[in-house]
């Protein structure tokens, strides 16, 4: 049977793994089985990206360069971008993007690119799994027909499966061998072949009985967060009308040892997931005649925040008898979330795209993105590229509101609570006794 064959490959540790996609997920993937001494090779389309990591470079905060120069020294990893080592690899694991169109329909160019390039050099004897967060079904409708194409038969010559990728970029906490990895066959070999791979790699394993509940599963754990950061988004709101310190309902309601978990406000949602994948279920949830309204109603709390940031900033300058038009607004933090430098659907940018359009002068600090580049297609405002700024006193002095998108750790706080006059803080990154004897006057989410 070909599942006892690609198992024996993997319990010798002779099979060849490649990872088609080398981001936030496929590197720290491809890096795991390096280090457990399984041969590994990359492939990616960015070329610049393939030469640093062969040179030992990492482009992946959670990745260590230390951890590639490693791989590379043990001789037993390469990246590529020559799709015809694919023939050479036992198993082919897919990470690449799965954004939304402009429609906000999924986008499955990416996946089907790959999967053209597996079904060109597949042979028998492949495992093939897909990673990318996308709607149930994509796997066994999409991809088998593809490799089947090839002339293949699933279970007699190749096997198919998902895994969700499970990433948060930056927790130091929590990385690719500690985070439970749920697997799901197209059929049962296929799934207890995936589950033996990754049980090489990962402490935990949960078997799933089918790839689409695993496509599934990753949906709903995504979606959940969405639409209770959308409540919190929109009690925040409720909270700022009642005159209530938003931050000190979600601390007292943390108290409740059994059926609440605290869920905070901000600037919007960002990153590779929690924006786009509710998109995915909801997308195929109407081509079944369904309407998933609870996910509609989040996508539009939480697109509207930044919308209900720059009034808080117009508000805030009007009483100190300014205009958003032509005040210079000072952003703080611009990548999704703290001590990252992943821009991925930030909600900062949106803010800046809606003050600019208002005709204020915005600038930005952001110790991890060096500049900050708008897709033309999506900016109401200037679509002009910024620069990071060093937070020097007079910077901040200069500015008529400092914004705070992002908490960024590393950022003095308390000097910019003496320098600025007014401060517009969304992450509740100035607690009380920062702003207690400070000169900023500070208007909080």
């Amino acid at each position: 049977m070909i599942k006892d064959e690609i198992k024996k490959l993997i319990t010798d540790k002779t099979a060849c793994i490649g990872i088609i996609g080398l981001g936030y997920v496929g590197l720290p993937l491809i890096v795991e089985f390096a280090l457990k001494d399984f041969p590994a090779v990359g492939f990616e389309v960015d070329e610049k990206k393939t030469a640093d990591i062969n040179a030992g470079k990492s482009h992946i905060v959670d990745v260590s360069s230390e951890n590639v120069q490693k791989c590379l020294d043990g001789g037993r990893f390469h990246a590529t971008t020559d799709f015809a080592e694919l023939e050479n690899c036992d198993v082919v694991v897919i990470c690449v993007p799965t954004p939304l169109r402009k429609t906000k329909d999924p986008d499955m160019s990416y996946i089907l690119a790959a999967g053209e390039q597996i079904k060109k050099y597949a042979r028998r004897g492949q495992l093939v799994i897909l990673e990318s967060t996308t709607y149930p079904g994509t796997t066994d409708e999409v991809l088998q027909p593809m490799i089947e194409e090839a002339g293949l038969k699933l279970d007699e010559d190749f096997l198919l499966a998902f895994s969700p990728e499970r990433v948060d970029p930056g927790n130091p906490q929590f990385q690719t061998h500690n985070i439970p990895k749920v697997v799901g066959g197209v059929t049962k070999d296929s799934g207890e072949a995936a589950s033996f791979l990754y049980s090489q790699i990962v402490d935990q394993v949960h078997f799933v009985s089918s790839a689409r509940v695993a496509e599934a599963c990753k949906l709903w754990e995504n979606t959940f967060r969405a639409i209770n950061i959308g409540m919190a988004n929109e009690m925040a709101k409720v909270c700022n009308a009642l005159g209530i310190d938003t931050w000190e309902v979600v601390r007292a309601a943390a108290t409740k040892p059994f059926g609440f978990m605290a869920f905070y406000p901000g600037p919007g949602i960002g990153g590779h997931c929690i924006p786009l994948d509710p998109h995915y279920l909801s997308w195929k949830a109407r081509q079944h005649g369904f309407d998933s309204q609870f996910i509609s109603l989040a996508e539009q709390v939480n697109s509207g925040m930044p919308k209900y940031v720059v009034k808080l900033v117009s508000d805030a300058l009007n009483t100190e008898k300014k205009a958003v038009n032509g005040a210079r607004i000072l952003i703080l933090g611009v990548a999704y979330k703290k001590d990252i430098d992943d821009m991925r659907e930030s909600p900062a940018l949106s803010v800046i795209d809606l003050l600019r359009s208002k005709g204020a002068e915005v600038v930005y600090h952001d110790p991890f993105v060096p500049e900050v580049h708008f897709d033309h297609a999506y900016t109401i405002g200037a679509g002009d590229p910024l620069f990071n700024s060093n937070l020097t006193d007079d910077l901040i002095k200069s500015t008529d509101c400092v914004i705070i998108c992002t908490e960024h750790s590393g950022v003095d706080y308390p000097r910019v609570l003496q320098l600025a006059s007014l401060v517009v803080d969304t992450r509740n990154a100035l607690n009380e006794e920062l702003r207690d004897g400070s000169k900023a006057k500070v208007v909080r989410l």
